[in-house]
This record gives structure tokens, sequence and C-alpha cells, in this order.
């Protein structure tokens, strides 16, 4: 395991999986079949507060359900990628789009699906309660579960280490 906090001057994009890491991956299913889910509004706030700060955030999703389209917008986040299959090839297209190289990638991911991504980005990030599989690949396993702030702590990090945490944009939300 290499030591990431030396790597998170370099990071000006965040890529999150949703369900298991901004969600604690418990679903109950409405009579229309539609999945509800909670979400932890910490996250959310370091969400919109990078976005603010000019990181790029992006959700590639296996979830298909429009309130992850819904919750999302919200923050703002634009780059939405739902129903994917295959992770790393949405993952490849985004950094040709966005011009990215795998050293500005926070990635993070908590299941099998995540596990190519991950390997691909300059940093893999994991929620504590993540698969053993992808926790043995993750350069960063945060303390804290999915849906429970593992998203807030890696922002918060990369932020304070690019002295972009505590200024005046953070009173906003």
């Amino acid at each position: 395991m290499m030591n990431y906090k030396k790597h998170l001057k370099d990071i000006n994009t965040f890529i999150f999986d949703y369900d298991g890491v901004l969600t604690d991956g418990t679903v109950i299913l409405q009579d229309d079949g539609e999945p509800l889910r909670t979400a932890y509004v910490k996250d959310g706030y370091a969400l919109q507060l990078a976005i603010r700060h000019g990181y790029n955030i992006a959700i590639i999703s296996g979830g298909r359900s429009q309130s992850i389209a819904n919750r999302l917008r919200l923050l703002n986040v634009e780059d939405v990628f739902l129903g994917v299959a295959t992770k790393l090839e949405v993952l490849r297209d985004y950094m040709k789009t966005k011009e990215l190289e795998s050293k500005n990638i926070i990635f993070m991911g908590d299941d099998i699906p995540d596990y190519h991504a991950m390997k691909e980005a300059g940093i893999a990030a994991c929620p504590a309660d993540a698969a053993e599989e992808i926790i043995s690949i993750s350069d960063y396993i945060s303390p804290y579960p999915g849906g429970k702030g593992c998203v807030r702590d890696i922002i918060e990090q990369v932020m304070k280490v690019q002295g972009k945490w505590m200024n005046d944009g953070a009173f906003l939300w």
C-alpha cells in the first residue's frame, strides 16, 4: 500500500460508486419496485463544496434509480453515469473527455464491480465496510462505512492538503 497522502496534492477529480459508498447499501423496495435509499447529509455537503472549488465529481454506478439522479442534481453533480455494466470503460472515456491522468483521480468503491476502475485510478479508496477484495487493493480505507461519512472523509482530506477546506466558501451551502 502506497503512502496515499503524498499524492493528494495532485487530485482534481473524485469518482464515486453510489450504493455502498454514498449510501449504506441498504435498499428498501417500495410497492412500485422503486428502491428507497438513505443518504448522509455531510457527504452531500462535501460534494457540493468540492464542486464549488472546481473539482470534478463523477458518479459511476450500476444503479438506475431516478432518486439517485435527483439527489445528485440537487448537489450540482453533473457527471452522473447510471446503469453502468463496465465501470472501467466509463472511467477511461471520462478521463479522455476531461483530459485527466490517473494521478489526478481518486476512485472510491465498495464492491467487486468497482475493482478494475479502482485499479486504474491514481488513488483507490473505499469505505470501512467494503468487500474484502476491494479493501485489499485500496490505497486508503476510510474509517467510516458507506453512507456514513466516507465520502466527506476523502474529500476533506484532499481539500485540507490543498488549502481549500476552511476558507470563505466553506460557510455556504
